[in-house]
């Protein structure tokens, strides 16, 4: 991963001294700033002042949001370079705060309310799907564009893509499997290009959220460090060039989902995913498990605390207790964690890792 950002340095502080709450919302908020990066934008150090203020508990969200708004109303007294910043910071926040929210309903309806959201009274068309055909120049390109979706088809791609993806079932499917599905379903959903502006931003919201229903508590240090990959692997998932000898490549999307859902390190730079790097797309196959979705959301946990109870696992993905032990049970058939010294006392090992 990249040289992590000054900000980033700043509330890696709190994830350090482990203290769960404010953990949480460290993450939530390096994911928040990190996906700014995407559109080139920058947060002020007065954003960051104020986030480890709501990190620390003296303030909460709402009262963010007052201070940031406040700040930038006083224009007058604003050097000019601050307006830049302006954006990032109130994106930022709002991020934080869908994020920090439990609900959450997959339909089409939530992504327009989530762009809505995030960038109401910041530019024209927030939670309003676009009216006009455009291209865009892409660097990882060579200034060519994707091809997205005429703007009279939005609504029906949308639902069309939504209902394949409420129907489908990743019951049984390998990790391999369902990350391949989950990263065509997120390159599709971000090439029908719904919006003027704020696309990626608003699918990277989306789509953690849609995660978390399975029960996976998001790598957040993935967004928040590469998040210009992110735009740039959706970029060559949608990108096709006959002449040239370039396909549609998800295998950089996947890096970056396995990266997000598991303890894998796949490096990830912005280069690599560039149509003139010399790899070749079979260099990009991953190794990865045979671990379903489910079984994978219960590994992180135990990974991270072996002492964890199946209560709390049962808490922390949603799931009940008795589903939880059913899981569990056949993951110890499988060999993939047992149980060291009790009930009680004991606490769990996991094996077989896999990753590349």
């Amino acid at each position: 991963m990249d040289k992590k950002k000054d900000w980033n340095l700043e509330l890696s502080e709190y994830i350090k001294q482990g203290e769960p709450n404010r953990v949480e919302k460290t993450k939530t908020w390096e994911t928040a700033i990190g996906l700014q990066d995407v559109d080139g934008l920058k947060p002020s150090k007065y954003l960051i002042k104020t986030a480890k203020e709501h990190i620390e508990g003296t303030i909460d969200i709402e009262e963010v949001k007052t201070r940031i708004d406040e700040y930038y109303e006083v224009q007058g007294s604003r050097k000019n370079f601050e307006k830049e910043n302006e954006e990032a910071d109130k994106v930022a926040v709002r991020i934080t705060e869908i994020l920090s929210e439990k609900a959450f309903n997959f339909s089409p309806t939530e992504l327009l309310n989530i762009h809505k959201r995030l960038f109401k009274n910041i530019f024209d068309g927030a939670g309003v799907y676009r009216d006009y055909n455009f291209t865009k120049k892409e660097w990882v390109l060579n200034g060519d564009t994707v091809i997205y979706a005429p703007f009279d088809t939005i609504k029906e791609t949308l639902e069309y893509d939504f209902e394949q993806e409420k129907t489908f079932s990743y019951k049984g499917l390998s990790l391999d499997e369902s990350i391949k599905h989950l990263c065509k379903f997120t390159s599709n959903i971000w090439q029908v290009h719904p919006f003027c502006e704020g696309n990626t931003r608003t699918t990277a919201v989306f789509i953690i959220k849609y995660l978390r229903t399975f029960g996976f508590n998001i790598n957040d240090e993935v967004f928040a460090e590469n998040s210009w990959y992110f735009r740039n692997s959706l970029v060559r998932a949608n990108y096709k060039n006959f002449e040239k000898n370039v396909f549609e490549d998800t295998s950089f999307l996947e890096k970056f989902f396995y990266n997000l859902l598991t303890n894998a390190n796949n490096e990830l730079k912005n280069r690599y995913t560039h149509i003139d790097n010399i790899q070749s797309a079979n260099e990009n196959n991953l190794k990865g498990n045979n671990y379903t979705l489910e079984e994978q959301a219960i590994i992180n946990i135990l990974e991270n605390n072996p002492a964890t109870t199946q209560e709390e696992i049962a808490k922390q993905i949603n799931k009940s207790l008795r589903t939880i032990k059913t899981y569990m049970a056949e993951m110890q058939d499988k060999g993939l964690i047992e149980r060291k010294n009790g009930k009680k006392n004991g606490e769990w090992i996991v094996k077989g890792i896999t990753f590349k």
